[in-house]
């Protein structure tokens, strides 16, 4: 993984828009997804950015709807009678009114036209745990290959206590055996990504999001117990893989909702900081998280870890000022050294922000990353 040595470096966080609102993601077959692929690995390149994807088109631009085919021992069932874990929490109780006019919208996003709103199932836990997706999984690795090469290049995943959210479990004896058993079915993926020349990236939403929904109740030590866990389940995931080919992303959520009860980062970034990776993507610029930045003045950033804050965020339509950016990134070169920093996004912009106004934003992005580097001596 590259580091800051020349200038500051720029990447984004995985999902992607495509060029106009009527294009589809995956819509037709191998050779127009291999179409669409080029053309956004090739925008991303023009405008700039140093560390590139395939906008997560191969996966269906879905980070977690993509597993659902990758999986054997799980079965759909029908909605519980309570609320489903992922529509329950504090954040939804004070501001019910407003969660009542989304859903009825079906969206808290922008919406393309090509893309419906989908109802995610959800599911029981039957059975072994086993990886199935290997097909697919080598289609997505190699469409990345083909068109955008390996240098410089990251291929996403989902952490095991992001997929068990949507997963009940009715086989295993424990919550951690339950844990364990998806990081070990999902080694499989991360060996494959990371094995063929890419930089893995292990998206974790559903980590810390989960605070106002079963957090508050249990209490901060409790759930920084339960954080942990599952933390140690990724580790076990990683474990044949060198540091410096992962890159781990957290956040919170980052649905378009008030957030006002977020964890705060200074109460996990300990537990961020023992993932087994080389890099560490978190949010940084939204209005709810960017104050954060002074946790990285009083807790050091290991030797040798990279720090990706997001210094633009999908959270609102209003587009960056470069010198905003700059601005950010300067503040965090300042806490943790300029070659231990990439400018990134807070989380991805596909299915959540205009295409004209996510890419404006990446523009913003990257000329931001410029002045930085000038006014820290590059």
């Amino acid at each position: 993984m590259n580091r800051s040595e020349d200038k500051i470096l720029t990447t984004h966080v995985g999902a992607l828009p495509f060029l106009s609102d009527n294009k589809g993601v995956a819509a037709g077959d191998e050779s127009s997804l291999r179409e669409e692929v080029s053309a956004i690995v090739a925008l991303q390149r023009e405008i700039g950015l140093d560390i590139v994807n395939e906008g997560e088109f191969a996966k269906g631009g879905d980070w977690l709807r993509y597993m659902q085919d990758r999986f054997s021992g799980f079965s759909e069932i029908d909605t519980p009678a309570e609320k489903p874990l992922v529509e329950q929490g504090k954040d939804r109780e004070d501001f019910a009114d407003f969660y009542k006019y989304a859903s009825a919208r079906g969206t808290l996003f922008y919406l393309p036209q090509s893309h419906g709103v989908k109802k995610r199932p959800v599911e029981a836990c039957t059975g072994p745990v086993i990886y199935t997706g290997g097909a697919a999984l080598q289609a997505e690795i190699d469409i990345t290959l083909a068109t955008a090469g390996k240098d410089n290049v990251f291929l996403t995943s989902t952490a095991p206590a992001s997929l068990e959210v949507y997963r009940r479990n009715r086989h295993y004896a424990s919550d951690e055996a339950y844990v364990f058993a998806i990081a070990e079915a999902m080694r499989t993926e991360y060996e494959a990504i990371a094995g063929a020349g890419l930089i893995l990236q292990v998206d974790d939403a559903w980590l810390p999001a989960l605070w106002d929904r079963i957090g508050m109740g249990m209490g901060l030590g409790a759930f920084r117990a339960r954080c942990q866990m599952r933390v140690e389940a990724l580790n076990y995931a990683l474990r044949n893989i060198p540091e410096d080919r992962v890159r781990y992303h957290l956040c919170w959520g980052s649905w378009h909702g008030p957030h006002a009860y977020d964890l705060e980062l200074e109460h996990i970034v300990d537990i961020l900081l023992g993932v087994k990776a080389q890099a560490y993507l978190i949010e940084g610029a939204n209005a709810r998280h960017e104050h954060e930045h002074v946790v990285w003045s009083q807790v050091k950033l290991p030797d040798g870890k990279i720090l990706i804050p997001g210094v633009v965020t999908h959270s609102t339509d209003v587009v960056e000022h470069p010198e905003l950016v700059s601005q950010r990134l300067q503040r965090y070169a300042r806490h943790v050294g300029r070659e231990n920093l990439i400018a990134g996004a807070d989380c991805g912009f596909g299915w959540r922000s205009h295409p004209q106004i996510a890419w404006a934003k990446l523009k913003s992005l990257v000329e931001g990353a410029k002045r930085a580097s000038e006014v820290l001596g590059y």
